[in-house]
């Protein structure tokens, strides 16, 4: 295949990404009045509920205090709550409320969910692959040192300086919405 034709499907493609990490955003927050990643963690939580905090930023690949951020304005929208484990009161579990529940069970997919539901199966020379063309687009780009942002959001995947993992998911750590 000539350069051409491939540079040209190569620039399709990442259109075709845009367009759907758009659209797909957009349709949950027409539908739920959530960003891509606060419906995102709900509908993770409602998979595998009680969860903890490092638990659902693992799941979502995230940064702790990135999904503290996140946690925070869905209980202040009364979508989830924390409470202390009965096992181990040192522990924080994220649950949905019934109005989080109600939710879940008619928003559309995010992008996000549909990205890590596809990658997580590849054998790992797939995703080697993957990460090495996409390491390539970002050095292009000269994109190495931008901060990671969450897609169509302003919030950034990385922990504050000054809040370890431990302070991030006490639920009297209070943050603004």
């Amino acid at each position: 295949m000539p350069t051409s034709r491939l540079v040209a499907d190569i620039i399709d493609n990442i259109r075709r990404v845009f367009q759907v990490i758009n659209e797909q955003s957009k349709r949950a927050e027409r539908e739920t009045g959530l960003t891509g990643p606060q419906l995102w963690a709900i509908k993770i939580i409602s998979e595998s509920a009680p969860l903890k905090l490092s638990e659902l930023a693992r799941r979502m690949y995230l940064h702790p205090a990135t999904v503290v951020g996140i946690i925070d304005r869905l209980e202040g929208r009364d979508y989830v709550t924390r409470t202390r484990s009965q096992e181990d009161r040192r522990v924080v579990e994220i649950n949905l409320t019934p109005q989080g529940k109600k939710l879940v069970e008619h928003a559309p997919e995010v992008a996000q969910g549909l990205l890590v539901k596809g990658l997580e199966p590849l054998p790992e020379e797939m995703l080697v692959k993957i990460y090495d063309g996409l390491d390539q687009l970002v050095t292009i780009l000269g994109a190495q040192e931008m901060l990671p942002r969450l897609f169509l959001s302003p919030e950034m995947n990385v922990p504050p300086q000054d809040t370890s993992p431990d302070e991030a998911s006490s639920p009297t750590n209070e943050k603004s919405p």
